[in-house]
């Protein structure tokens, strides 16, 4: 499983839908979402500044996420992004990794 957060925030239309609905009744939906793709939440906090929800969520794989951005992005209700989290032993590996590299102008 890859882990992914999304940063989102609500648009005018969306932001009715929250007030109506609450914080847990959005909860439920991202965890329908994501389940809905083979995965699950493991942590969805609101906030307050320029992004309004952040959410972890754990995806058996790219597409996956890809078709949950489309489809939640599609109803208009949201504009997020999403960033691919790496592990640390993940970022060990990579260290170790031998790129082949030669700068600009070099």
């Amino acid at each position: 499983m890859t882990k992914y957060m999304v940063q989102a925030r609500y648009t005018a239309e969306g932001a009715k839908g929250l007030l109506a609905e609450g914080g847990s009744g959005r909860k439920a939906a991202v965890e329908q979402v994501v389940r809905s793709c083979g995965g699950t939440v493991e942590s969805m906090y609101f906030a307050y500044g320029e992004d309004d929800l952040y959410c972890i969520v754990d995806l058996p794989d790219s597409m996956s996420m890809a078709a949950i951005a489309m489809t939640v992005r599609a109803s208009g209700a949201l504009v997020s992004k999403t960033s691919v989290l790496v592990t640390v032993e993940e970022v060990d590996q990579a260290a170790k990794k031998s790129v082949d590299f030669r700068p600009p102008g070099t």
